[in-house]
């Protein structure tokens, strides 16, 4: 016995308002450009610089007593880790503590290591501490221009994989949907000033590989479709086909979403921006793969005459049962 979504397959006019959809697209667009260039992104200290203490103690890494030691002395950003490995000692417990620069600093001074090092043996007696290594504006820089760049050659190799899979129309849908999610995704962190650091560039590349999985999975059904259907109009095809695979589409975000929601709750701090940023891509992500990416396939058009010899190729998805 097979769990089915939905009994019958279901009939939803997903554009009947396609142009409104379109507009509310590109005014959020525009919100979050603004909001980023007004209030910026509250950059952690991979982007702004900072200082790393290395500490060892024979007794458990206990961050949060760590945090709350620190916390007491206003710095700011603070990143507590535990660092695990084979060759340790059994009464070899190593913790990473990451102060972001103060403002107006190119790093962390001198008194303010010293008042996290004594702050910290007030938890720790026996705490010791191995290693201070810094992190200075220059590098943090080449940071955000070598994330920029990562994000902006991730998108132009979709642009690439998507033409040559589909036609252009296709390409220039699914590559202006992912454009949308990571403007988007960028906008939240700037309106709520959530930390912004490696770890949501990483999510932000994950976030563009799980929309386009969405996206080519609704677009190979629409090729195959548009193949079945010669003659019918070309909205009414992209709605046959995302009708086909909503079951899928939903089935997937909603699993995702689960384990999303219980790394929030149940990860601690260290991980949280960045599953916040997954739970929002996936949410913007499977919407922009209807609402956008399949709105300007059909604002642009696509040709009906395929005359490729082998009318299944690239159909892998197509016997998807919704």
């Amino acid at each position: 016995m097979r769990l089915r979504l939905f009994k019958e397959a279901p009939n939803f006019d997903f554009f009947s308002h396609w142009k409104i959809w379109l507009g509310v697209s590109g005014l959020l667009m525009v919100v979050a450009f603004a909001s980023f260039m007004v209030q910026g992104l509250n950059y952690g200290i991979d982007f702004r610089g900072g200082t790393t203490i290395r500490s060892e103690s024979p007794m458990a890494v206990d961050i949060a007593a760590y945090r709350g030691a620190i916390d007491t002395l206003e710095l700011g950003d603070i990143t507590i880790t535990e660092v695990f490995d084979p060759s340790f000692r059994e009464d070899q417990n190593v913790a990473m503590i990451r102060i972001q620069a103060q403002d107006g600093q190119e790093a962390v001074t001198t008194d303010v290591i010293a008042a996290v090092e004594t702050a910290l043996q007030t938890v720790r007696p026996d705490i010791k501490f191995t290693s201070v290594e810094s992190v200075g504006p220059k590098v943090s820089g080449e940071l955000i221009q070598t994330a920029v760049i990562a994000v902006v050659l991730a998108i132009g190799a979709v642009l690439i994989y998507i033409w040559l899979r589909f036609e252009w129309q296709f390409a220039a849908g699914a590559v202006l949907a992912l454009v949308h999610d990571v403007i988007l995704t960028i906008g939240i962190f700037s309106e709520l000033q959530i930390r912004f650091d490696l770890a949501i560039i990483a999510a932000l590349l994950t976030i563009v590989g799980y929309s386009l999985n969405d996206t080519v999975v609704v677009f190979d059904r629409v090729r195959e479709n548009l193949r079945k259907y010669k003659k019918r109009d070309l909205k009414d095809v992209l709605n046959l086909s995302i009708n086909e695979t909503m079951a899928r589409t939903f089935m997937t975000s909603f699993t995702t979403l689960i384990a999303l929601i219980a790394l929030f709750v149940l990860g601690g701090d260290v991980i949280r921006g960045f599953v916040f940023a997954m739970i929002w891509g996936v949410i913007v992500g499977t919407y922009s793969s209807i609402f956008v990416a399949s709105a300007i396939l059909l604002y642009l058009g696509v040709k009906r005459d395929w005359t490729k010899p082998d009318a299944n190729t690239g159909n892998q998805y197509a016997n998807i049962d919704a």
